[in-house]
């Protein structure tokens, strides 16, 4: 391209590129691109000048060329499919008019900050340092599928995509995308579509802090079988739309302290086969949707129960310690709504997190609620040996129960015997009569005290005597059941 070809707008850029130079077109600082489709001659490059300069622009020796440009809107579209860019391109600002294609480009550094444009197509795009989009207003779809990025990735005050159009791909696809650095998408970054990380791989923070993810009945975060190197922060995270973390790996924090996931009628929150370090939901606003936390392993689990929705999906969730610290009987609400139904493992799970921290009452309530739930389904006659067990000894978990039993019938059966002495059966033989060891007697079915054997009682007292004798074995026998199924859990 000859330099007698150019507009003065274009000159400027051409002279100032081979050093390095900044060329700012904006008539005022912090002008912002909204307005860019106005812009005149004055402050309009071509994109193919852009790309000539790129690619074959003039040098100086011994200085490094940048395009540095500002407020400029670029017309045309920016191609540098497969190019190989030696220099940095700082285009701040700007407004374009076309979507830029990147499409297997070699890039050092790229800067989009506070910039317009209708989309960016950069699949499989390598930047050796860092893409910054701070602040930009991208009306389309931004493809970087299986990008490699050795850097970082800036979307912080991001907003992609238009609010009520309809989409039938994600308007932010990082799936497959590398980046060896971190990842911000926070600071108000706003995304009206489906955002996608599947199987990205980020070795450092990925922080969407303070954004706002919008598509409601649809998927708002798609970032299944990602992995993180540290930490994934979403921070008061508003998520209208299903979050989609299925096969995540993180070894640090999933925080999602007071964030709110919204998707009434669906799923609010997948994080099924999740393998992070924390997962934290503290001031969390109560999610609105179902929750599946099935089979996935966490160190740590931060959930108030009130933040819980109505219906979740816990079987084979692992957690090591659950906090804060709330009564067995506010967690046990939340086992009632799983989808599953009875999910055993769920109530071993909290259990161990009871006892984990020293709580042993409160992992024997869960443990006996475990009990009651289980006989529900299990057939009339089960059922009812189970209730008797429950009412008698709490299943072993209240041995109190039997030292009460115990004494009530003590009481009842010395009392009674006290002011109806039974008949001897061998007036000569009989030791003295004791209604207290009489009656102990006849309900401890082993151990005998020669009360029994030696009296009888008649009539309505004997009746009285059957039904101590009954009981004591009644009591024994759910003592030893309970008691056994106590122990077997230790």
């Amino acid at each position: 391209m000859e330099i007698n070809e150019l507009t003065p707008a274009e000159r400027r850029v051409w002279e100032a590129f081979p050093r390095g130079r900044t060329v700012d077109f904006r008539e005022r600082p912090r002008e912002v691109a909204d307005h860019g489709a106005d812009w005149g001659a004055e402050r309009t490059v071509r994109a193919e000048v852009l790309q000539a300069l790129l690619l074959d622009g003039p040098r100086v020796e011994g200085v490094t060329p940048v395009l540095r440009v500002c407020g400029a809107r670029i017309s045309g579209t920016l191609d540098l499919q497969y190019a190989d860019v030696a220099g940095a391109i700082h285009l701040w600002a700007c407004f374009f008019d076309e979507e830029p294609d990147l499409y297997g480009a070699r890039l050092r550094q790229l800067n989009l900050g506070w910039s317009v444009l209708p989309g960016l197509h950069g699949n499989t795009l390598r930047i050796d340092g860092s893409l910054r989009m701070t602040g930009c207003r991208i009306r389309g779809p931004v493809r970087l599928g299986g990008a490699r990025i050795s850097g970082a990735v800036f979307l912080d005050g991001a907003e992609v995509g238009t609010a009520g159009a309809e989409l039938t791909e994600p308007v932010l696809a990082l799936n497959r995308v590398t980046i060896d650095d971190e990842l911000h998408a926070d600071g108000g970054f706003t995304a009206h579509g489906v955002v996608s990380l599947a199987a990205a791989v980020i070795a450092g923070y990925i922080t969407l802090d303070d954004a706002v993810l919008s598509n409601p009945g649809g998927t708002a975060l798609h970032a299944s079988n990602l992995s993180g190197g540290t930490d994934l922060n979403a921070v008061r995270l508003t998520a209208y739309g299903r979050v989609n973390l299925r096969g995540v790996r993180i070894p640090g924090q999933l925080n999602f302290t007071g964030a709110r996931l919204s998707n009434p009628g669906g799923m609010a929150l997948r994080a099924s086969s999740l393998v992070v370090g924390e997962l934290w939901l503290r001031d969390a606003v109560r999610i609105e949707g179902s929750v599946s936390l099935r089979r996935s392993q966490l160190d740590l689990l931060y959930i108030a129960p009130e933040a819980w929705p109505d219906e979740v999906h816990l079987d084979g969730l692992t957690y090591a310690l659950l906090h804060p610290h709330e009564s067995a009987e506010r967690r046990l609400r939340v086992l009632e709504r799983d989808f599953d139904g009875y999910v055993p493992y769920s109530y071993e799970q909290i259990a161990t997190a009871y006892r984990g921290i020293g709580d042993d009452a409160a992992a024997r309530t869960v443990l006996l609620a475990k009990l009651r739930r289980h006989r529900t389904t299990r057939p009339g006659w089960a059922r009812a040996w189970g209730h008797l067990q429950d009412v008698t000894v709490g299943y072993g978990y209240r041995p109190a129960r039997a030292a009460l039993w115990l004494f009530s019938l003590l009481l009842v059966g010395s009392v009674t015997y006290a002011l109806h002495h039974p008949r001897a059966l061998k007036p000569d033989e009989a030791p003295d009569f004791d209604p207290f060891f009489y009656t102990l007697d006849l309900l401890l079915p082993i151990i005998g005290f020669g009360q029994e054997q030696a009296y009888a009682a008649e009539g309505a007292y004997q009746s009285l005597s059957y039904a101590l004798i009954v009981m004591g074995w009644t009591l024994a026998t759910t003592i030893a059941a309970g008691v056994t199924r106590a122990i077997s859990r230790q």
